[in-house]
This record gives C-alpha cells, structure tokens and sequence, in this order.
C-alpha cells in the first residue's frame, strides 16, 4: 500500500472525508494510480490531484470509481455532494479575503507613508483639486474621441452611412474558468472551455465489447459530448443531436477519448454512438 502525503489542513473536514474515502477505496483495490486513469476514464495527473486535495475530483470520477473497484456509488455520491458544498464555500471565502486585499492595498497605496504634521488637509485639498481637473480632462479627451470614432463609422469615403458592427456578448455569469455557452461552446473541445470537470455529468451510458461510451453533459455551458473508455486505436466515436448536430471523434494512442461539443437544451437530448474496429457498434438510448 503507498504511502500517501498528508492532506492540506486548510481542507474542509467534509472535503478530507471525502478524498479519504477515495483514497481507501483506491489502496484496497490494489491498482495504481494509472490503473485508475485508464479504468475510469480521467487522467492520471487529474486523479494525483484528487488523491492529494489539489482538486476536488467530479462526481463522475468517484462514480466511475466506486464502479471500477466493485463498491456502491450511492454512500460515494452522498459524500461528494458534501464535499462539493464544503469546496465552493471555501473558494468563495478564497475569492472574498484576496478581494479585501486587494481593496485594502488599493487604498492603503497612495498615503503608505502619510503626510508630515500639519500638512494633511492642505495636501488633501491640492490632491483633491488636482484629480477632479485630471478627471475633466479625461473627460474631454474621451468625449472628443468618441464623437471623432462614431462620426467615422456613421461614414464611409463616398459619405454612405455605415451600421457599426455588433460586438459578442459578455457572458459575465459563467464561472470562473467557464469560456462559452451553448451556440459558442460548438466544436469545441470541454476541457479547454472549463465545461468538464466539476461543471460535467455522464447522463446516460452503454457497454459495447469491453468499451465504455457515454454522454457528458455540461448544464453549466448547456453542451454534451461522447467519451470512449478502455477503445483501442481506430474506433470512432461519434455524439448527436437529431440529425443535424453531430461531431466525431477517431481513437488515436489515447484510449480514452471524447469528441468536441454540441449544443443541447437538457440533458436527454445528446446520443452517443461508437463503432469499434473490430465491427461491432452501439449507441446510447
């Protein structure tokens, strides 16, 4: 049995529970941690990750690991779902200190050393003139450019007036790491975009041979894509939606591979097909 480093003591006691478990299960087991990678379809240094509290490993890891070594996911799940809970509380509390930081270093920066006695509400006077004339200034300069940018653009060389063209929205509610949604996130592939992980489920999944296909889906970024576990080089994977949408994937020197996005509206709505080298075939209800 390996000799596991110590758990982070910043963890939350929910989250320790958690990765300890995952940890038993993985030591009793008897496989390595690339035996894990491959059975279960994530990668070896995401699962050194959640072995060791780096990263809270995704509810499909641990189902996918409690099926892997023969043991009920629903206590698992139960327990991941705490740890989750635990988890975003922490990175909030995380985000709100180094926010408050920031904050108290902005302000703290233009008077560190304070002003010699006596001369604070002069300064303050003459720093307080000075910035509303720089902000008039900025004003004027910003006004003039914006009147100079707009008349260019209603107007082109023969003086025929010209539509500015749209700029994309801002998605500004998507999570942190998150970098589409929807129509955006086609084609793409869900581990660039931050659609995997902790923002991804598998929904729905078939066995055909001894290869594991399955439909992810991200309510987060509203996608699905097809994963392949256990495939060999030369099997192609495939996800849909309808007739329309479809992308592929082939099964290269990755054994475990997932095809790019598609856009969905829930989570029944995504098929995933395989067609394996050897001749057999098998889709997801």
């Amino acid at each position: 049995m390996p000799r596991r480093k110590a758990l982070p003591d910043e963890l939350d006691p929910k989250v320790k529970e958690f990765v300890s478990q995952l940890r038993l299960l993985v030591d009793r087991s008897g496989l390595s941690v690339a035996d894990v990678a491959d059975r279960t379809g994530y990668g070896r240094a995401s699962w050194e990750r959640y072995l060791n509290g780096l990263l809270l490993a995704p509810k499909g890891a641990a189902v996918a690991l409690a099926e892997v070594t023969g043991t009920s996911p629903v206590q698992l799940a139960t327990m991941w779902e705490l740890a989750e809970r635990a988890w975003s509380r922490s990175e909030t509390r995380h985000d709100t200190t180094m926010e408050a930081i920031r904050v108290s270093r902005a302000r703290a920066a233009p008077g560190e050393f304070g002003p010699p006695p006596g001369q604070g509400s002069a300064r303050r006077r003459r720093r307080l003139t000075m910035s509303l004339a720089g902000v008039v200034g900025v004003l004027v300069v910003v006004a003039a450019a914006v009147w100079l940018t707009r008349d260019g653009e209603q107007k082109d060389v023969g003086g025929t007036p010209k539509t500015p063209a749209a700029s994309p929205s801002a998605r500004p509610d998507l999570p942190p790491g998150v970098k589409c949604a929807g129509a955006s996130c086609v084609g793409k592939d869900p581990e660039d975009m931050g659609c995997s992980g902790r923002f991804a489920e598998t929904v729905t999944s078939v066995t055909v041979g001894t290869t594991l296909v399955e439909v992810r889906y991200s309510e987060t970024c509203g996608t699905a894509w097809a994963r392949v576990t256990r495939a060999v080089a030369g099997d192609r994977v495939e996800v849909s939606v309808g007739a329309a949408a479809k992308r592929t994937a082939v099964v290269g020197t990755d054994v475990n591979t997932y095809t790019p996005m598609v856009a969905v509206k829930g989570a029944g709505e995504a098929r995933a097909c395989v067609a394996l080298k050897s001749g057999q075939k098998g889709c997801t209800a």
